[in-house]
Parts: C-alpha cells; structure tokens; sequence
C-alpha cells in the first residue's frame, strides 16, 4: 500500500471513532480527507460501545411517531447542565443534531430505529422526554465491508453475546426479562440467533451496537474515498504563523508530515487508560484500569494542548459505568446494565447501607461511588447483594442465564460470595452493618416507597426495572436464602474532560480564542453537556455531531483560503 501523503490534502482528522463522520462530512462536500489512526484497529470507543446515539428530534424519531421540539431539548439542557459548559455548544447540538442523522443515512449503509422508552436520564426535568430521544443501528452485515476491513474493527469483549447475535438495546431488555415476560423474549431471542448463527451459513456476520455503528462509518468512509492510515501515532501539529496546517505522524517507522489546508479535527478519545493523570484528576481511589474505552486513550489530547497552547476543562469527568470487577487482574470488568435497577438487588459501602440511588443514570451513579458530589470520598469497597429469588429471575453479567448456578470462576475470584444468610454473608465481606442496611432496604421494598433515595420514581430508573413487580418495578425484598455479594466498581466508558471547543468545534486557546486550523470532537473535546450525561447515547451523539459541524467549519476555511489566494480564479 502507498504510504505516501496526498500533496493537496484539505482535511486530516486524527482518530477512527466518531471523527469518521468528519473526514465523510468533508469528502462528500468535496474535500480530499485522511484518516489517522494511532492503533491497529478501526472504530476507537465508538466500535467498543453500546452503539446508541442521543440525537433529539431527528427524522427517524418523526417517523416513529415521537413529536418534540428544539425548544423543548433545549429547556432540558439548560435545566441539566447549567453553567456547566457553554451554552452556544449545546444550542449548536440541538440544532444540528437531525441534519447529522440525515448525514448518516445518506453516507453509511446503515438503518436506524428508535430506542424506544430508553428514557432521557433526568427526563423529569422541563423539557424531559419518557419515550426516549436515542437511536442506534439495526443488525447489520459488516461482511459487506470486506474480510480486510472486518478483521481491523475494533471490539470489545465486555458486551459480546454467550453466541453470536445481534443484539439491540430492546433485545437486551426484553431478554433480561425471560424469566418473567417468557412470550415476548424468546421470539427475539430466536430471531438474533437466526440471523447471527443463521446467518454464518450465508457467509453473514451480523452486529448490533458500536460494532454496526463503527463497521457502517468505516463503509461510508470508503465510499466517500476518504483514506485510512492505522498504525500512525501522531507526533506533532504542524504551526506556521499561528495555524495549524497538518500532522507529523510516525507511518512505518518513519516521521511523515501531512499537509492539512483545511486544518485538523483531533477526535483522539480522552485520556481513559493514563492512571496517573486518572488519579491526579479524578480520584486517587481509581487504583486499577477499569475503564472500557478504547485500550489506545492514553492521553494524547495533553500533549497537544502543550503544544498549543490549548486549555483543558472537565478533567475531573468521566463517562462512569458501573460494573462487576475484574475476575483476574489482567482482564476488563464486567458489563452491570440492568443488576442494580432490578427487585431484590441493592448496593451497599463498607457500612453495609445504601449511599444512592442503585438505579439511577451509570454516569451519575460513577460519581456517586467515588464520592466526587458530596465530598466524602470514594465509598470503596462496594458490593452488590441479592437474593436466590433475584438470582432465579433475571441475567447476570450479561450471559449467566436466569436459575443457572453461578460460574466457579466468580467464587474463585472473590468477585462473588455466597452464604445462607445476611450475618453469614456480612461476615464473609467484612462488612459488619449489612444486617441493619438489609433490613432497612427490605422494610423499603416492602412499602414500594424508598424514602431513602427515591428508586424507581424517575422514568429511567424504570426502564431496567421488571413491570411484572409491582407495586416499584425497581424493588423487592432479600429475603430468599441463598444470599449472594458482588464486587463492584466504578468503571467508565472513556473520560469526557479534555480541550476547550467552540459551537464549531474549533479548539480554543486558554484565553477562550480560537485556534486557527484546529478542531477538538468526541471525548478528546471538554464534554458539551458539562458534568451530565443527557441520554443514552449522549458522547456518541456529540462526538458525531461536532465530527460534522468541524468539517463542515473546515470546508468553509479550505475553500475561503483557495478564493483568497493571489491570482485564484472562481472554484469549480
């Protein structure tokens, strides 16, 4: 393959996650576009996601019914996110935000539905939605790409299926309720085994999820000509007369300096598997790599920014996701989606009580955790506890079945410990209050009322919930021998604190002026909605919506630079 950089290239983007919809963007308006990767493999965090998109108001929501407004949107982020971060940046998403999910239909082979009642996380604000503003792939072949660039998509192994299927947000959630709702989840379930093993036999490999999402960006990348270096770390911007005109990447061993008239969107992720700099912004309780993010995010964007002279906000936040721990030290935690919104489960610190709400918003209940609101400190360790009437009826970690005994593995590893009662096991976690925290939780759950911390009142908290229980789909009492302890920790889908950007995302300088040349998206990018988490889907949305306002903010920049040109005639 030649390696050799394009002489007139009008637009670099630097990262192969949500920054694809950039470099297509700026191809299909006519800008020559490249694609750098540091790493090996397509698609950053965006593949290793769950896939859903946060895009209010856009065409396949209308098409589905779902009638809202810009307005509406708006009022809920100004309730949300306040002074949090500038107002001009979410009024740019609210704005922007359909046409981008027009952009991705006409780009990508990609077909889109409605994550139907996935709830606005705080959708009992003004402007709130219950029905839910998010989007996501439907299965997709990605053997359409071509086996080469199938092999080079990146995936994560902390959401694959127990056997190859496609599965989508309502899929899990109707398969989480098998036990329970037996005549609705097990057509799907039939259904995603037919097309996934089914549809091997036909030389198929159907996904769901960021796996659909990044293989359909990687097609419409191609199909737009848009080319893809991997394996090329970026070393430096390159600055003339205060604009940043290109990149100095490391290709095959060699420096290689990329031209970039139009300027360069950095879309690098954040800084999710940099410890220190975790530790020293963050918490100091984060003492191991638990984040999912893409294994690349080694917090590149610091560099840059020094180079720059680029400010740097939200350091302190993440995209927290709650999860069971490590079984060994070497491998990833464990998808917790919907085990702490469920009857019969609650979580508890080393007093044994409650310290949250379990089913709130994964971003919101990170925070809680590590104790970074009320200025307590982290609540390490925590455990989740439940009952063998919990355990009978619902999934755990994604592939333990309803009933089925739980895997050695997790007993081994200490992550899980059961005992025959709640002081056996109280004893066993070294956690001497959780006889009392139990009892209150159960007194609670009884009632149907948690006066504590208000479960099961908001909209989202009832989306993982089991309708079947009633009268608070979100509790029930633990009072079922055996009794089961779970280790948890607050894991993350990548940091969202990084450079300062505009409505544009034209990174800033410290003083709040633009950098020429220069453009910061996705999680690389200080989070647009501030130290909240709008949606499902909420980083995947922005982080294509400002990929696309970028290019598009460059394409202006490239062609009124050409009209300016001494001698340049009228463009074709």
């Amino acid at each position: 393959m030649d390696h050799r950089p394009p002489t007139h290239l009008k637009l670099n983007t630097y990262g192969s996650g949500t920054g694809l919809m950039g470099a297509i963007t700026a191809a299909r308006r006519g800008l020559r576009a490249l694609v750098v990767e540091k790493g090996a493999y397509f698609g950053g965090s965006t593949a290793m996601s769950g896939g859903g998109m946060w895009m209010p108001n856009n065409k396949v929501l209308q098409n589905a019914g779902v009638q809202d407004t810009k307005d509406r949107v708006l009022t809920y982020l100004d309730t949300l996110v306040g002074d949090t971060a500038p107002r001009a940046r979410r009024k740019a998403f609210v704005e922007h935000a359909p046409e981008v999910v027009d952009e991705l239909l006409a780009a990508t082979p990609l077909k889109l539905g409605h994550m139907t009642e996935y709830a606005d996380y705080f959708a009992d604000l003004e402007g709130g939605s219950a029905i839910g503003r998010s989007v996501e792939s439907k299965p997709f072949d990605i053997n359409t790409l071509g086996a080469e660039d199938v092999a080079r998509i990146r995936t994560s192994g902390a959401i694959a299926a127990p056997v190859p299927m496609p599965i989508t947000s309502k899929d899990f959630r109707l398969m989480n309720l098998m036990a329970r709702r037996p005549l609705q989840a097990f057509p799907t379930i039939f259904k995603r085994v037919l097309q996934g093993v089914g549809g091997k036999l036909f030389k198929k490999e159907m996904a769901a999820g960021g796996r659909a999402l990044g293989a359909g960006l990687i097609a419409g990348a191609r199909r737009a000509g848009v080319d893809i270096w991997l394996n090329s770390p970026l070393k430096e911007l390159v600055v003339e007369g205060g604009r940043v005109t290109g990149v100095v990447v490391e290709k095959d061993g060699e420096r290689v300096r990329v031209a970039a008239k139009g300027g360069v969107i950095l879309a690098i992720g954040g800084f999710d598997h940099a410890g220190e700099k975790r530790r020293k912004h963050q918490s100091q309780a984060l003492t191991e790599d638990w984040s999912f993010g893409n294994p690349d995010n080694t917090g590149d964007l610091f560099a840059i920014a020094e180079q720059v002279g680029a400010g740097l906000d939200l350091l302190d936040q993440a995209w927290w996701f709650p999860s069971i721990s490590p079984l060994t030290p070497e491998a990833d935690p464990i998808f917790m989606l919907s085990e702490r919104s469920l009857p019969g489960s609650m979580i508890v610190d080393s007093t044994g009580h409650r310290f949250f709400n379990e089913a709130t918003d994964y971003m919101t209940a990170g925070r809680a955790m590590l104790g970074l609101d009320d200025g307590k400190g982290d609540h390490l360790p925590i455990w989740l506890i439940f009952d063998q009437r919990h355990r009978n009826r619902y999934l755990f970690a994604g592939s333990v079945m309803p009933g089925m005994p739980m895997p050695k593995v997790f007993y081994e590893s200490g992550v899980v410990v059961k005992a025959e009662s709640i002081a056996e096991l109280s004893r066993k976690v070294g956690v001497p209050g959780l006889v009392d925290g139990v009892a209150r939780f159960n007194v609670l759950a009884s009632q149907g009322q948690d006066d504590d911390f208000k479960r099961g009142l908001g909209h989202y908290d009832r989306y993982y919930g089991d309708p079947t229980n009633t009268p608070n789909p979100n509790l029930g009492t633990i009072t079922r021998a055996p009794f089961y302890a779970v280790k948890t920790v607050p894991a993350d889908l990548g940091t969202c604190g990084g450079i300062t950007a505009d409505e544009s995302g034209r990174a800033l300088h410290e003083d709040g002026s633009p950098i020429d040349g220069l453009y910061a998206v996705g999680n690389a990018a200080a989070n647009a909605f501030g130290k909240f988490y709008p949606g499902p889907g909420a980083t995947l949305g922005q982080g294509l919506v400002f990929a696309y306002l970028a290019a598009k903010h460059a394409g202006e920049r490239a062609r009124s630079s050409e009209r300016a040109r001494p001698g340049a005639g009228p463009e074709a």
